[in-house]
This record gives C-alpha cells, sequence and structure tokens, in this order.
C-alpha cells in the first residue's frame, strides 16, 4: 500500500501540488481562526453558591446558610469535592464537579436544590445565588475608573462608583464572551435617613416606626382604565419618592391626631454610602473604583479581550469629562508573553533544523525540501486544531519540535541521494532524465519507507498515553499531545506523498562523484568512529554491563531528586498578598498598603503600577476580609529589569524591602496563578496543609504549632496561617426575663440593631435607569462608641422606649472569624510557598518533622495539598501512561520486525536515553517534573528511531551473506552514521531554543526540552556503541543471546518498575498460627459471601407482610339505563393471616440457616488454613535438616578430594562423594521450590501480597479431645437447620389453602328519575354519585395441585431428615477412624523421641569418626548417614502427621 502511495504521487506531480497547495489554504485561514491564549484552562469544573447576610455572624451564618446549602446539594451527581467558607455577612460554598459533567446541567441541578435549601434558611437572612459561569482563568481585564491629571478632586469615591456601576459595567456586560463585571472599591451610592435617637424619643417613635414609614409612602400603583367615549383612559399613580425633598416630606406619625411629624422632623435625610468591605487604591494616590472582567467559561480568551478593548472605547466617549478607564492587568500582556516565547523558539528551532539538514545532506536543495515539510505539517496541525477544538497556546504550541516532523523525510531524502551517489548503474552517465530520477526516487523511498513510517507511527503512539491523563495534568498536556500528534499525521502523509515528489522533481539530476562538505565532515567522523567501534567490539559485555549500570546509577539519581508538579509559569506581573492583623479597619488597611505600594515604586524602576485591592467585591468569588489586600504590582519587560535577573530574586528583595512596613506580611505569587491554586484547592498558596476538626479553638492552636515548624523548612516562604478565632466582637446577649417584663420580642430588637448600625434597606429610589437603596440608620455621631449602643433606644409595643442595655448584655469579647469546610468537615488552613526548593523535599522534610515534633488528637488530622497533592496524582497518572507507552513501543517493535529479539534490541535505547535526560536534568539543577515525566515519554518514542536505522541495515547486510557478522556491524554504521546523527541531531536542536529560553512560559518547556536534548545525547552516543554490542552477542552466540535479551528485557521491566515505584510489593514476614489465622478470617471471600448471604436474608424477613398489587377499575357506558354512567373502583387483596405468620417464620428460617452455614464455612475454612501452616511447618523443618546435610556431604568431599590427591582413596570415592553433594544441593532447592508454592498458596488464600513464613515449629504437645462434642458440629446443626427450613416450607404451602379476601370500594353514576325515601322522585345528573364497600373471599375450590405441593413438600421433610442422619453416622466415622489414627502417631512419636532420634545422633557421630579414622569406607558411612538422617525426616513426617490429625479432631468436634 504505501510503495503505491509512493508510486501514484511521484507519478501524478500535479495532483500532489494541487492538494499541497489547498493544504496552504486551509491552513493560512485556520490560523486566523485559531482560538489563542496563554495556557490551558486547567480549573475545574465549579459552581459557586454566594449567599450575603450582612446581619449574621460566622457561626451564625455556618449554622443557618453554608450547613443547609451543603447538605441541599450534597447528593447531585458527579460531585467531586464541596468546600465552604463562613464569615461575618458571607457564605461561600463550592462544589467542584468531575470534567466529564457538563457544567451547565450541575448548575441547573444546583439551582433546584437551592429551592429546598431557601425553605431550611430562616426568612431575611440572604437568599443563596449562583456564581457567574466563569474559571480561574476567567479575569482576564481588569481596570479602573480614575480622574485625569488636572481633574484631581472633580469626582468623589461615590461619584465614581457610580459612573463604573451605571455607564461602564451595564455596557461591558454587553460584550460578547463576558460572564460578569465585578465591581470594586468606591462608595456605593444610598440616600441615607440618618436618624437622631433624641428626636426620635422626644416624639416617642422608634426606628422601626421611621423605616415603616418609608417603606409605606414609597410605592407606585395602577387602576386599570376607564372608558371615555370611544377611548379608554388608563390609570396609574406616581407614589415613589423621587428627591431628598420627597423623602424628606414623608410623614412617620401624627401628634395629637392633627400635627404630623415628618422624616426630616427626625432625621437627616442626605446621599449616604453603603457599608463598605473593600476598596481600590491605586499607586499610592489614593482611592479609585475599578472592576474586574470575568469571561464565560470555553470562550475565546484573545478575541473576548479584544472586543473589551473595542467596547471600553465606545464607552470612553460618554464618559464625564476628566473620567479615564485605564486597565491595569491585562491577559493580553500574559498572552503575547508566552505566544512571543513560542513564535521565539518555533523560529529559531526551524532555523537551526534547516541548518543541520543542509551541513549534514551537503545539498541545499535536499535541505530545503525536507525543511519545507515543517511548515506544511504545521499547517495540517492548525486546521485539525481548529477542527477538535484546541486552542494555540505555551503547551500546545510549545512542544512542537520540528525535528521530529521531518525525522521521516530526512530518512527518505537521505536514502535517495545515497542511493544516487553508490548506484553503479550511473558511473558513465552525467545527468539523469526525469524517469530515471522518478524510478531511483520509487526505489529509494520504498527500500526506506518502512523505517521512516514505523518510526513515526513511535512517536505518534507515545504520545497517544498523554491523551488519557487526567486532572489538571491532562488539561495541561493534552493539548501538547494533540497537536504534536497532528503535526506528526500531517509530516507521514507529506513523507507518502509530497517528499517522494519533490525529491524527484527538484534535487538535482546531476551525476556527481566529487565529495561535498558534508560528505568530507561524514568520512572525518567515519575515520574517529570506526576505531572506538573495532575496540567495542572486543569487549561486547564490559560495554553492555557499563551501560546498565550507568542505569541503574541514573535510576538512583531519578528516584532522589525531588520532584514539582508544573514550574511556575512566568506571567510577567506579581500579586502580593498583604495580610494585617486581624480586625484591622479599612482606613488603615488602606493606609498600610500605600505605603507598600509606595516603597515599591521608589524602589525598584522594575514596577511601572501597583493596584491594590481590599476586601471583597461586589461578586465574592476570592472572598478577603478587609484587613486583606492583592497588590497587583505591574513590571516592566524583563529585558529592562536593573534590580534583579529573576522573579525570584526579584520576589526576595521586594519582600525584603517591605519589612520597612511591619504592620504587614506579605506573600508574592503570579496573578493567574494564585487564582488557579485558590479555586483548585481554596487557598492561594503552592502548598497547602490542612488540619481537620470540630473545634475552631484547638484548630487554631494546632494551626500555629504547624507554622512554627513549617519555618524551620528552608525554602518555605510567605507563611500564611488562616485566622478563625481571635477578632474582636461587640457581642449583645439577651437578657430574656428583661425582655419579657417590658414586653418586647427579640425580632424587634434585631429589627432595631440592624437599621440603626448596618442599615434597613426600605426601599428604592431612581433616578432614570439608576437604582439606589433608600437605607435607614443611626448618624454618624450616634454610632461611634460603645455607649451608643448601651443607649440605643428600643420600642415597645405600649408606645414607650427602653433603652438596649437594659434588655441585653453588651461585651466585648474575641469571637469566631471565619470558618472554612470541607466534605462537610471543619478545616483550617496553612500556606506556604516554595522557592528555591522542589515541592516534594520540603513536603516530605514537613511531614518528618511534623510526626516527630507535632501531637493532635484524635479526631483531628492533617492533609497537604496545592502543588504536592497535584503532583501525587499527577505522578500516579503517569506511572501508568509510561508503561503504557512503553508496551506500546514494544508492541510496534514487535510488529514491524517480526522477531522479538530485534525489538528489545532496538528497545534497550529507552534506558540508555534515560541515563541523559536523568543526568541532563540534574546538571541544571531541575527537580523531576510533570513536564519532565511527558519529555521522558516523548524521548523514548524518538530514541528507537537510530536503532531502527541501524537493525534495518544490518539485517539487510546479512541477508546478502557476503559478510561476517562483525563486519555487517562495521559496514552499516559506516553507511547509516548519517541518517543517524542527523536525525539525532535535528530531533535534539530542534528543541535547543525551548531548552536555554529565558521567556514567559519558558520555565514550563524547559524541563520537557532539557530531558528531550540530554536523553538523545546519550542514546546516540550509545547506540552507536551499545547496540552494535548487542547485535553481534545476538547473532554469534544464539543461544547466549536468548539469555541476553532475557536480562535486558528484565533489566527493562525492573528499571522501570523502580521507576514507577511498582505498588505492589512481595514481603516475607514471620507470623505465628493464630495470626494468620486472624488474617485469613478476616480476608476470607468465602466467609464475605456467607455474611452477606445473612445480609440478604436479614433483609427479606422485611418482606414477610408484602400485598398483592392494588386493583383499579372503571366502567363506563349505558350498563344501567340509556344514560351514559360511569363507575370507579379499588380493590385491595390480603392473604390469610396464617399465611403471613408462616412465610415470616420461612424467612426467619433461612436466614438462621445462612447464619449455621457461616459458621461451617469458617470451620472448614479455619481447618484448611491450620494444615498449610502446618505443612510450612514441615518444610522449614526439613530445610534446616537439608542444609546441614548439605554442610556435612560438602565437607566430606573436600576431604575425600584431599586424600584422593595423597593417593589415600580412589576416584569412584570421590566421585560418589560429589554425587551426593549435588544431590543435596538438588533436593534443597526442590524443597525451596516447595515452599515457594504453599507461601504462594497462602497469599492467595489470606489475598494478601505477604509471603508467610511460620514462626511456630512443630510440636509434639498431646491434646485430649471430648469425643462427646461431635454432636454439635456445625454440618450437624447446618443439617437441622434445612429441617426447620422444609417444615416452615410446608406450612406456607398449608397456609395458601386458607381462602384469601379482599376490599373494595366503589363510587357510581345513576343518570335518571330516582325515588327518594320520602317517595319523591328526582333527577339525578352526573354529579350526584353513590358508593358502596365491596369485602369478599377467594377461595381455592380446584386445590388439588396445591394439596400436592404440600404432599411433595412433607417428602422433602423426611428427606431432609435422613440426610441429616446420614451426615451423623459419617461424622462418627470420621471421628473413629481419627481418633484411633491420633493414638497410633504419638506411638509412634515416642519411638522417635526415646529410640530413634537418640541413634540417629549416634550414628552420624560414630560414622564420621570411623570413617575419619579409616575404620569403616566411603559406602559403608554413606549408608549409615542416609540412614540417620532418614530418621531424623521421618520423626518430622510423624509430627506432621499427628498435627493434621489434631486439626481433622478439632474439626469435628469444635474444640
Amino acid at each position: 500500500m504505501l510503495y503505491s502511495i509512493i508510486n501514484f504521487s511521484i507519478k501524478n506531480k500535479l495532483i500532489v501540488g494541487l492538494f499541497v497547495l489547498a493544504l496552504i489554504v486551509a491552513g493560512v485561514f485556520a490560523a486566523t481562526k485559531l482560538p489563542i491564549d496563554a495556557v490551558p484552562d486547567i480549573t475545574n469544573n465549579q459552581v459557586l453558591i454566594i449567599t450575603s447576610a450582612p446581619s449574621l455572624g460566622a457561626p451564625d451564618v455556618e449554622r443557618f446558610i453554608t450547613v443547609p446549602v451543603e447538605q441541599a446539594t450534597r447528593n447531585v451527581p458527579g460531585i467531586v469535592e464541596q468546600r465552604s467558607f463562613s464569615r461575618f455577612g458571607l457564605s461561600l460554598v463550592t462544589i467542584v464537579f468531575s470534567d466529564e459533567t457538563d457544567v451547565f446541567w450541575a448548575r441547573q441541578q444546583v439551582s433546584e436544590r437551592l429551592v429546598q435549601a431557601q425553605q431550611q434558611i430562616p426568612t431575611g437572612i440572604g437568599v443563596p445565588s449562583l456564581g457567574p459561569l466563569t474559571t480561574g482563568l476567567g479575569e482576564i481585564f481588569q481596570y479602573v475608573v480614575k480622574t485625569k491629571p488636572g481633574f484631581e478632586g472633580k469626582y468623589n469615591l461615590a461619584e465614581l462608583r457610580d459612573i463604573q456601576d451605571w455607564i461602564v459595567r451595564r455596557q461591558l456586560l454587553g460584550t460578547e464572551g463576558v460572564a460578569d463585571v465585578s465591581s470594586f472599591g468606591g462608595d456605593v451610592k444610598q440616600f441615607e435617613v440618618a436618624v437622631n435617637t433624641e428626636k426620635l424619643h422626644s416624639f416617642q417613635l422608634t426606628i422601626t416606626d421611621v423605616f415603616k414609614a418609608l417603606n409605606d409612602n414609597n410605592e407606585n400603583t395602577g387602576g386599570a382604565y376607564i372608558e371615555k367615549g370611544p377611548n379608554v383612559l388608563f390609570i396609574r399613580s406616581e407614589g415613589l419618592v423621587k428627591n431628598i425633598e420627597d423623602i424628606n416630606n414623608v410623614v412617620v406619625k401624627r401628634v395629637n391626631e392633627t400635627l404630623p411629624v415628618l422624616i426630616k422632623d427626625v432625621a437627616t435625610v442626605q446621599y449616604g454610602k453603603a457599608i463598605r468591605y473593600g476598596a481600590t487604591v491605586y499607586n499610592n494616590e489614593g482611592e479609585v473604583a475599578g472592576a474586574i472582567v470575568m469571561m464565560l467559561k470555553g470562550e475565546n480568551s484573545n478575541k473576548v479581550i479584544k472586543s473589551i478593548k473595542e467596547k471600553i472605547k465606545t464607552i470612553e466617549k460618554s464618559l464625564p469629562e476628566g473620567i479615564v478607564i485605564e486597565s491595569f492587568l491585562d491577559r493580553t500582556k500574559m498572552v503575547n508573553n508566552a505566544i512571543g516565547t513560542v513564535e521565539k523558539n518555533l523560529l529559531e528551532g526551524a532555523l537551526i533544523v534547516v541548518f543541520v539538514l543542509v551541513i549534514f545532506l551537503g545539498n541545499i536543495r535536499a535541505g530545503l525540501v525536507v525543511a519545507s515539510v515543517i511548515p506544511l505539517s504545521m499547517l495540517f496541525a492548525l486546521i485539525l486544531m481548529n477542527v477538535f477544538g484546541v486552542s494555540g497556546n505555551l503547551m500546545s504550541l510549545g512542544a512542537l519540535d520540528f525535528g521530529l516532523l521531518v525525522d521521516g523525510a530526512v530518512i527518505i531524502v537521505e536514502t535517495v541521494m545515497h542511493r544516487l551517489a553508490k548506484n553503479t548503474m550511473y558511473k558513465e552517465a552525467t545527468q539523469l532524465n526525469q524517469d530515471q530520477m522518478d524510478d531511483e526516487v520509487k526505489t529509494a523511498s520504498s527500500k526506506m519507507m518502512s523505517a521512516a513510517v514505523f518510526g513515526q507511527i513511535i512517536i505518534l503512539i507515545v504520545y497517544l498515553p498523554i491523551l488519557s491523563l487526567q486532572g489538571i495534568e491532562g488539561k495541561m498536556f493534552k493539548p501538547m499531545a494533540q497537536t504534536v500528534s497532528f503535526a506528526i499525521i500531517g509530516a507521514f502523509l507529506l513523507s507518502l506523498t509530497y517528499v517522494p515528489m519533490m525529491s524527484a522533481l527538484v534535487l538535482s539530476k546531476k551525476i556527481s562523484l566529487k565529495s561535498n562538505f558534508s560528505d568530507r565532515f561524514i568520512q572525518k567522523l567515519q575515520t574517529w568512529y570506526k576505531p572506538i567501534l573495532n575496540k567495542v567490539l572486543n569487549f561486547p559485555k564490559t560495554v553492555i554491563a557499563t551501560a546498565f549500570v550507568f542505569f541503574g546509577i541514573s535510576l538512583v539519581i531519578l528516584l532522589n531528586m525531588g520532584g514539582e508538579f508544573i514550574p511556575k509559569l512566568e506571567e510577567g506581573d506579581f500579586a502580593v498578598e498583604a495580610r494585617l492583623l486581624p480586625g484591622s479597619s479599612l482606613s488603615t488597611t488602606i493606609e498600610s498598603t500605600q505605603k507598600t505600594a509606595k516603597i515599591l515604586l521608589d524602589k525598584f524602576p522594575e514596577v511601572v503600577k501597583v493596584v491594590t485591592k481590599i476586601g471583597s467585591g461586589e461578586i465574592p468569588t476570592d472572598p478577603m476580609p478587609i484587613e486583606a489586600a492583592d497588590l497587583m504590582v505591574i513590571l516592566k519587560d524583563k529585558k529592562h529589569w536593573k534590580s534583579a535577573k529573576t522573579f525570584d530574586e526579584l520576589a526576595e528583595k521586594m519582600s525584603t524591602a517591605l519589612a520597612a512596613v511591619p504592620e504587614v506580611a506579605t506573600g508574592f505569587q503570579f496573578p493567574v496563578q494564585m487564582r488557579f491554586n485558590e479555586l483548585m484547592t481554596g487557598a492561594r498558596q503552592d502548598v497547602v496543609c490542612k488540619i481537620f476538626g470540630d473545634d475552631l479553638d484547638s484548630l487554631a492552636v494546632h494551626a500555629n504549632e504547624l507554622g512554627k515548624i513549617i519555618n524551620q523548612v528552608n525554602g518555605a516562604k510567605d507563611l500564611f496561617i488562616e485566622t478563625v478565632t481571635g477578632v474582636p466582637q461587640m457581642v449583645i446577649t439577651y437578657n430574656r426575663a428583661a425582655i419579657a417584663r417590658f414586653g418586647a420580642s427579640i425580632k424587634d430588637i434585631n429589627t432595631t440593631l440592624q437599621s440603626a448600625y448596618a442599615g434597613a434597606t426600605a426601599g428604592l429610589v431612581f433616578e432614570g435607569d439608576k437604582r439606589y437603596d433608600l437605607v435607614v440608620r443611626l448618624n454618624n455621631e450616634q454610632r461611634k462608641s460603645v455607649e451608643d449602643i448601651n443607649n440605643l433606644m428600643v420600642g415597645l409595643p405600649n408606645g414607650n422606649q427602653v433603652p438596649l442595655n437594659i434588655l441585653a448584655n453588651i461585651e466585648l469579647q474575641d469571637g469566631p472569624y471565619q470558618i472554612q469546610r470541607e466534605d462537610a468537615r471543619r478545616r483550617i488552613t496553612i500556606g506556604f510557598n516554595v522557592r528555591g526548593r522542589d515541592v516534594q523535599t520540603i513536603v516530605k522534610e514537613l511531614q518528618e518533622k511534623v510526626n516527630q515534633q507535632l501531637s493532635i488528637p484524635s479526631g483531628y488530622y492533617i492533609t497537604y495539598g496545592g502543588q504536592y497533592e497535584n503532583l501525587q496524582h499527577a505522578t500516579k497518572r503517569l506511572s501508568i501512561a509510561l508503561p503504557i507507552a512503553l508496551m506500546l513501543i514494544l508492541f510496534m517493535l514487535y510488529f514491524a520486525f517480526g522477531k522479538i529479539k530485534y525489538s528489545l534490541l532496538i528497545f534497550s535505547a529507552i534506558p540508555l536515553s534515560a541515563i541523559g535526560g536523568v543526568f541532563a536534568l540534574l546538571l541544571r539543577g531541575m527537580p523531576f517534573s510533570i513536564s519532565a515525566g511527558i519529555g521522558f515519554i516523548a524521548l523514548f518514542g524518538v530514541a528507537v528511531l537510530n536503532g531502527i536505522v541501524l537493525i534495518t541495515e544490518m539485517n539487510k547486510l546479512k541477508h546478502e551473506n557476503r559478510l561476517s557478522i562483525k563486519d555487517i556491524i562495521i559496514e552499516a554504521t559506516q553507511v547509516r552514521l548519517r541518517p543517524v546523527l542527523m536525525t539525532a541531531a535535528v530531533a535534539s536542536l530542534g528543541f535547543l531554543p525551548m531548552a536555554l529560553s529565558n521567556g514567559a512560559g519558558a520555565e514550563v518547556q524547559r524541563p520537557l526540552a532539557t530531558v528531550v536534548i540530554g536523553g538523545l545525547l546519550t542514546a546516540t552516543i550509545l547506540t552507536l556503541l551499545v547496540l552494535p554490542c548487542l547485535y553481534l552477542l545476538m547473532e554469534e552466540k544464539k543461544k547466549q543471546m536468548k539469555q541476553t535479551a532475557t536480562v535486558v528485557g528484565i533489566l527493562l521491566l525492573l528499571g522501570f518498575a523502580s521507576t514507577n515505584q511498582a505498588y505492589a510489593q512481595t514481603k516475607s514476614q514471620l507470623l505465628t498460627l493464630e495470626q494468620v489465622t486472624n488474617l485469613a478470617l478476616t480476608n476470607a471471600q468465602t466467609l464475605k459471601v456467607s455474611k452477606l448471604q445473612e445480609q440478604y436474608h436479614q433483609l427479606m424477613l422485611q418482606t414477610n407482610k408484602a400485598l398483592p398489587k392494588t386493583q383499579f377499575s372503571t366502567e363506563l357506558g349505558n350498563y344501567n339505563s340509556a344514560f351514559f354512567d360511569t363507575k370507579i373502583g379499588v380493590t385491595q387483596s390480603f392473604s390469610s393471616g396464617s399465611f403471613y405468620k408462616q412465610q415470616k417464620n420461612l424467612l426467619a428460617t433461612y436466614l438462621e440457616s445462612a447464619k449455621t452455614n457461616t459458621v461451617l464455612q469458617k470451620a472448614a475454612f479455619t481447618k484448611t488454613v491450620h494444615q498449610l501452616y502446618i505443612s510450612l511447618q514441615l518444610l522449614q523443618a526439613k530445610k534446616i535438616l537439608f542444609v546441614q546435610l548439605d554442610s556435612l556431604y560438602n565437607n566430606y568431599a573436600t576431604i575425600a578430594n584431599l586424600r584422593y590427591q595423597k593417593g589415600e582413596t580412589n576416584l569412584l570415592e570421590k566421585t560418589s562423594l560429589e554425587n551426593k553433594a549435588n544431590q543435596s544441593k538438588l533436593q534443597l532447592q526442590l524443597l525451596q521450590d516447595d515452599m515457594s508454592i504453599l507461601q504462594q498458596q497462602f497469599s492467595i488464600l489470606l489475598q494478601s501480597n505477604i509471603l508467610i513464613e511460620a514462626a511456630d515449629s512443630l510440636s509434639n504437645q498431646h491434646q485430649l479431645f471430648d469425643t462427646s462434642l461431635y454432636i454439635n458440629h456445625p454440618f450437624i446443626q447446618w443439617n437441622k437447620q434445612q429441617q426447620n427450613v422444609a417444615i416452615a416450607e410446608t406450612n406456607v404451602e398449608k397456609a395458601l389453602l386458607k381462602p384469601d379476601w379482599f376490599v373494595g370500594i366503589n363510587n357510581q353514576s345513576l343518570i335518571g328519575w330516582h325515588q327518594k325515601k320520602d317517595a319523591s322522585e328526582s333527577f339525578y345528573n352526573a354529579g350526584k354519585r353513590f358508593s358502596s364497600l365491596v369485602f369478599g373471599l377467594n377461595v381455592s375450590i380446584f386445590n388439588k395441585p396445591q394439596k400436592a405441593k404440600i404432599i411433595a413438600s412433607a417428602a422433602n421433610e423426611k428427606k431432609v431428615e435422613a440426610m441429616t442422619q446420614v451426615v451423623l453416622q459419617e461424622l462418627q466415622i470420621q471421628l473413629q477412624k481419627y481418633y484411633f489414627t491420633y493414638a497410633q502417631h504419638n506411638h509412634s512419636i515416642e519411638y522417635f523421641v526415646h529410640k530413634g532420634l537418640p541413634q540417629s545422633k549416634l550414628m552420624i557421630q560414630t560414622a564420621g569418626l570411623n570413617y575419619k579414622n579409616g575404620q569403616i569406607n566411603y559406602f559403608e558411612w554413606a549408608n549409615a548417614i542416609q540412614e540417620a538422617y532418614t530418621i531424623q525426616l521421618d520423626y518430622l513426617e510423624a509430627l506432621k502427621n499427628k498435627q493434621i490429625t489434631a486439626t481433622e479432631l478439632n474439626y469435628l468436634l469444635q474444640q
């Protein structure tokens, strides 16, 4: 098939050319439509539930809101995790769904369940709502609304926020792809009614009265319409307040029923502002308003940002004079930086590949033909990326190695050029015609196409397991695997069609025998390489052993290298998390963060601006308290930096400088990474330790202790300990006795308190389309101190007022601050960032210190999350993906060569390449990461290409049968040196820009590229040296090579098994008989089945009163008269009471039978375990004897050899003793095999990977037996229970003969004239209905079949009874048999103890002395020794038989 495609392409050059032209057009068009982003969106599917409750503290928010919401949504299908956050006035519940769950379906399910949750939340507290449909990458655009220079002071914060909310936000919401816009900072404008309590008191009014008056006097209504002539006049009222004057004139009450008391008499109406829980500060210049634009999940960020910027240009035209919208965090910067890095790396990589191709091929035309595959395969990949919805980003485009794409083309073009240069047919010719050129290209391409195709298919296949990755690493690396696969498929198709066509058309047809620069360069390399190869082939085993020693060393290095999840992506800006002491005011936070911003601006010229976001925004997806802030530090391009060279260095210097503001604790991260961490794990830091427990105070204590331990770990920076308690709060505890005495109610007091301080919304005031809350609260002068709370007047039902301190105790206390929960359990988080070290080693060190230094009570536990948790999950998945990739490679190699030996030969390149990958990471100081792991997978696919080329050439030469194996190897390596070096060079050097890049996003690419370059370097060198040695050994010594291949396979499997840290490892363990029995009973599958059978019958007991189906019937028609009547009826049948009783009894006997069966199974299983253990004891005891015998024969064989050398004995004696020694070794080996088989039986029986070794030896302990106990054997009990079952079944069949009964009710119409009781007639229509009761019996008249069942059941009773007697007799026979056998074994053992064993020891000693003294010959000595050890072995067999018989007796008697 491949030959046909190549032949068609060469013959039909125009058609192939047109297809290539179509590819170019489609690819360019696809490039314009490709979604562009910095990185793939790795956040999971989440639904955020937000509930605002301004009047509740953290414990009440948890109790009244969070817990009901958690419970209502807990059973939604697809939930992976549920987190919640409860703080003063706010509840956030985050529900994480599996990646397969459709997020729109999930939101719908959650919305439906929130309706149920709302019923459990007290009225007026809060209404849960869903957060915006966005992700961690959704915060794509952040901006501030500020005044232009020269307009400072013209607009206050309320006006700036008003512009943001009602001009900017409203228009941005209409932008395609925008999920929501969360306003931040400024003052939210309100119409405030600032009440004066003294004036209220003078008029005998309360705040509640004011609230009610405003509520009642601020509404519109309509009165339908009236007709006036031919027209109608619609009626509506205008009762809404429109301005401050309208509010001032609202009547609160009338004094003496004449004089009205207006709002302005008791309060000041003014423009106010809502209670602030956040702010935005620009540099150190003061507050501004701002917002975060959130993108819809799944949208194209590049397109959405472009639309936002265009919309902002339109919005700016409608802004008041002097107002400007200034963006400070724009995803475009991050995208441009990342894509710029990708473009730079790809361009440099392409140039390097082209340069290498021209150098190696020595022909510019050939180099350009091969190089042209690069852009064409890229265009093919872009088309498929659009088709499959893969965005262009750092991962999808950044991992492309053009060297991989041109491998197939390199092999074909190099083969064509080699054939043209070496073909003897054209020695006399100077130039080929087109037909000759076509034939040569066709022949050359067809010859090497299989190697090229299989090479590309192998590279493609190794990327397939990456597609199986799940979770974060799956979302991160799947686009890479998809894009590389698309590009390789394109390159594969081009290698079959375009490359042969272009080779025939473009390559020079002139025959030149002169050597060019490339030929001379390769010849020079061959002169260096050939002597080295000759020396290596003289010591093949040493070379192979050395290579695998290095492989072992690399494994040790890899396992101790440490690890991190994914290197941090440098986003170009910093997000500095700033925290003040808990309880700090908003003004204090603003002042302190301005100090930090000033330091950053003054001391670091790299800083462009600093925008500080304090507290929470309008949409609290990031619920910070008012003492916390995010400083968005916008930086210049890295090439303009002066203070530092790296982000870590700059972060350290900034952190040191900010120590000048001691009240602020800071932590440095990147903006998107911080949001990723927060959304994925619930915390912002790289590593998050979570302590789970119930008591907040205990959690806080343990968190502080853990924080002290973290400070001892080098590399742990920016420690954050969540504050959950210890925040000062004014706690008002009601005195219920006082409240009852004054006739007040807690509800009225709460309303007064909330209105006075938080403010109670009494309606809305409209200004055109704008709407503002009308809020009632105390004026500022009367809500500044604790004394004001004490003196707050509370209205009573009788019109009087009383101070709050009369009705309640008001105290300043430390209370709960915030409560976090995960999967319905409280937790506290301790987080830290990692700098200068890898995540894995830091966490391992921390875990060791925690285990040594921290003691937590029962019920409390610690988990380690964040990047460490992600690393563990990803490593586990890679440990599955990597072996799959290796197996696929091996399978494809076998498919290509048809022999396992050649497959293993080429497969050996994989461990050789791993050596270089590991050492490259070590030299560059990089820990193992998931990026590096993906690099290894890619490396293994590329590493086998050179082996395929070499082995193909060697096999071709071998089949020609003209050279020796060694000459074949030398010839093949000389011929294929150019393509081997060229393939390795283009593949590795193509990654070079990626490995050396310092651009944005290079951190993720660098480990991957480093592994591939280092691996290919060693793989090429070692393949040129080790692979020939392996081939030499295989072909010259096939029998030995079979063993070598096995060794190679074992080494590979062992090596990669250790790399992947295989989960199941077999361990030997000494266990007593009791321990083995307990373990076996715990894991026994038969007992589990019996227990499940018990559970089944226990549940079936509940079905004893199951009723038949209820019958519903209807009758329609003229069944009563000419009128159409209807009749409906309901009937229920019941069996006799005796039936239900007997059925319950039957089900109970089934249950008892199942329980008895469990006891029987346990007894039989215990006997089996005991007998296996005794057999193991016997083998261990025999092993001791055989070891002694082996030592004895070896010693005497040595003596016999010395005597033979001195002439004291003959050859027969020497040979016989040596044979005895060998026989003893064989017996020992066979015994060890028997032990292994027995241990494996135990492992299967115990359902465990433990290899059991008996801790007890065979004993001669005598046991007494009570033979009367056999009557209680479980088998007898089970048979008796079967009798009970048979009796119960008979009783059930008898009960079925008894009548069933039924009851029902009918309701029908009787349309027509009917006579009443008073003899008058009346017409009854369909609405007049008549009811009747139905009662009856179901009697079994034809009952012969049922009686036959009863007779059969009675016969079954007799059969079971007879079986019980048979079992009883069999047990008696077995008991007698084993009882007498046990006595026989006792007699045998007494003989061995008193006579046999002492005689055996005497025979061994005497025979040895007599043989050494020459008194007996060898044969007499051997017979004596054999007889002595036979006695000891017979003794062990007797002990074993005695113990086996004892287990049979114990089983029969259940002792």
